[in-house]
């Protein structure tokens, strides 16, 4: 069973335990780049050019957000929610949405909307410094998933020589970014996952349905593997893996 359908699971045993009401209504809507990160993010951001976008689950006053380049728009209820496929990467993102709004309006997670404005760049320097507190003495990273301002901060502190980036976006693989080549994320990753001291990884990999081989490649290399952004928020917390997210919904810290 992948980590998406234990996470949902167990959260469906949650609303049980809890009395949560499966039959509450849920909307799920794509959301304009300036709604889901601002206008002063920059242009080298993936939302900021349209080529993805985040889209929003609301289950009452709570709200949950995903990443994803399927978006689509749902209305339905919490219940159906726990029985929809998961084949497609469209229902992932509307079942990864829910469930971040779900684990947030029942304390179980935060960090579950994206950061807006300046805190897209400024969550570079954070979430490194973060990983200079955690993980001391790591020297080269692999960044799977590339969000510009993590990749231009990971490159300043550990240099160019120390960061190793794929991703899936063909116009960016090939590319050279804050001074290192974008690799094929849909290739085969053994070699940089060899050679990294710690793998960090988006949280989009749960709506792409990567999760799953990430996690055993960093398990079979018995490398680290840290998660960042808000989308895998409910996941983290429900699957006990590592996230590191800045700014995500009203700011602070938190680490799973």
């Amino acid at each position: 069973m992948d980590v998406l359908t234990e996470t949902r699971d167990a959260l469906k045993q949650v609303c049980r335990e809890e009395n949560v009401d499966l039959a509450s209504p849920v909307t799920v809507r794509r959301l304009s780049p300036d709604e889901a990160i601002g206008g002063k993010a920059g242009k080298d951001f993936v939302l900021c050019r349209g080529k993805e976008v985040v889209i929003e689950a609301r289950l009452g006053a709570a709200r949950g957000q995903a990443f994803t380049d399927q978006p689509s728009e749902w209305t339905g209820t919490l219940g159906e929610v726990f029985t929809m496929s998961l084949d497609e990467v469209r229902n992932r993102a509307i079942v990864v949405a829910v469930l971040n709004a779900l684990a947030g309006k029942l304390g179980l997670a935060s960090h579950v909307i994206h950061c807006r404005q300046e805190d897209p760049v400024r969550c570079g320097p954070e979430l490194t410094a973060e990983l200079r507190r955690r993980f001391p003495k790591v020297k080269r990273i692999l960044l799977v998933g590339l969000q510009p301002a993590i990749l231009a901060a990971l490159a300043e502190e550990l240099g160019t020589g120390g960061v190793r980036v794929v991703d899936l976006d063909p116009d960016n693989i090939g590319q050279v970014k804050a001074g290192v080549r974008v690799g094929n994320g849909a290739a085969d990753m053994s070699d940089d996952v060899r050679w990294c001291e710690l793998m960090l990884v988006t949280g989009s990999s749960v709506v792409n349905n990567t999760l799953d081989e990430l996690l055993a490649l960093s398990q079979d290399a018995s490398k680290p593997l840290v998660f960042f952004g808000n989308t895998i928020a409910a996941v983290a917390a429900v699957a006990d893996l590592e996230r590191i997210c800045p700014f995500g919904g009203h700011g602070g810290m938190l680490v799973h």
